[in-house]
């Protein structure tokens, strides 16, 4: 009996001490450490002329000007003002008179940008919101405007 005694002891003993469970044990920390995230860019949106001036004369008043524009990003952009000039130019076919200049040219008003949803953004795409507000006029100067004829002048759009 001694004999069994002996092996329920040292298998009880063995038991405790761990030789058929898994014990586990760990500790708590703290730590810190860093990341990056990268924010994308944005192409230019491209400003178009889609109203038509033609056969304009000194003193007609001011023409409307309108459009659109191409938005070239993956979403949308937000556009507040579109702004013009006329670029500078010199067309003189009668030396004998004052040549026509951007000078002969006015741009004004104020543009007005209209677009899609709630920030009135102007989406991703060809032919997207639209503008207009600004006019184009052929100043009546008193000098002679006979260089003026006949005469197709570059506007200059910039969005912004």
């Amino acid at each position: 009996m001694n004999a069994k005694r002996t092996v329920v002891a040292a298998t009880t003993a063995f038991l405790l001490i761990g030789g058929g469970t898994a014990a586990y044990a760990y500790w708590t920390t703290g730590g810190s450490g860093t990341g990056t995230a990268t924010t994308g860019t944005t192409q230019a949106v491209k400003v178009n002329q889609t109203a038509t001036i033609a056969a304009t004369y000194p003193g007609q008043g001011p023409q409307a000007l309108a459009g659109n524009f191409n938005n070239p990003n993956s979403g949308p952009v937000k556009i507040s003002s579109v702004t013009a000039t006329v670029r500078a130019f010199t067309a003189q076919a009668d030396g004998t008179k004052p040549a026509c200049t951007a000078s002969d040219f006015a741009i004004t008003g104020t543009s007005t940008i209209t677009g899609s949803g709630p920030n009135n953004e102007i989406p991703s795409g060809n032919a997207q919101g639209s503008w207009n507000g600004l006019s184009l006029e052929l100043l009546d100067s008193a000098t002679n405007q006979e260089n003026c004829k006949s005469v197709t002048v570059t506007i200059d759009y910039v969005a912004s």
